[in-house]
C-alpha cells in the first residue's frame, strides 16, 4: 500500500486528494446556495391557498387588471377576451393559437394556482406536457405577483356566474386537497 499523495515544495500542483477535498468542498457549497435559493423563491412567492381567490378581487385590482390585460394580453387573447379565431385547430406551425378567457374558453375550469404559474411561466411543462410548443410567453419578472393577480382577477370577473361557480368549486376542490 503507498502513502497518500501530498504535495512538496517542489510540486505546487494540487495533488489527487486535495482537488478532491476542493471538489467535495465546492459541491456541499453549490448545494447550500442552491438550498437557499429555493428556501427565498417559496418564501418570496405567496402561496395561493393563503391568498384570497382570483375571483374575489376587489374594483382597484380589477381596473388595474383590465389596463393591464390591454397592455400585455389583448393582442392574442382578444380585447374582450375572445380568443384567436378557430382556437381549437393548431396553425401551420403546429401551435395552437390564445384561447379564449370568456365563457367559451377553459381557463375557469382550471384552479388559481395552475392560471398563475402559466402566467407566471408560460406554457410548458411541468403544466403543459413535456415537448409542447406554445406561443404563451411567461410574465414572471415583467409583472409583479400583484399585477399577475390582478389581471387574471380581471379575467375572472368578465366570467358568467355559471362559470364563476364552477371554477369556484374547482378553487375549492384544490384548495382542500392541499395541491
Amino acid at each position: 500500500m503507498s502513502a497518500p499523495l501530498r504535495r512538496t515544495d517542489a510540486d505546487h500542483r494540487p495533488q489527487p486528494r486535495s482537488r478532491l477535498r476542493r471538489l467535495a468542498w465546492g459541491g456541499a457549497l453549490l448545494a447550500v446556495a442552491l438550498g437557499a435559493l429555493a428556501a427565498w423563491r417559496v418564501s418570496t412567492t405567496p402561496d395561493a391557498k393563503t391568498l384570497p381567490p382570483l375571483a374575489m378581487a376587489d374594483a382597484r385590482q380589477i381596473e388595474e387588471g383590465r389596463a393591464l390585460y390591454a397592455q400585455h394580453c389583448a393582442a392574442c387573447h382578444g380585447v374582450k377576451l375572445e380568443g384567436e379565431p378557430d382556437w381549437r385547430q393548431r396553425k401551420p406551425s403546429g401551435r395552437l393559437p390564445a384561447p379564449p378567457h370568456d365563457d367559451s374558453g377553459h381557463t375557469w375550469h382550471h384552479p388559481d394556482e395552475v392560471l398563475l404559474e402559466i402566467t407566471r411561466k408560460g406554457m410548458r411543462a411541468p403544466i403543459a406536457p413535456e415537448g409542447y410548443e406554445s406561443d404563451m410567453p411567461g410574465f414572471e419578472g415583467v409583472l409583479s405577483e400583484a399585477q399577475i393577480r390582478a389581471v387574471l382577477g380581471y379575467i375572472a370577473s368578465r366570467w358568467s356566474e355559471r362559470s364563476r361557480a364552477h371554477q369556484a368549486r374547482v378553487e375549492r376542490a384544490w384548495r382542500e386537497a392541499g395541491s
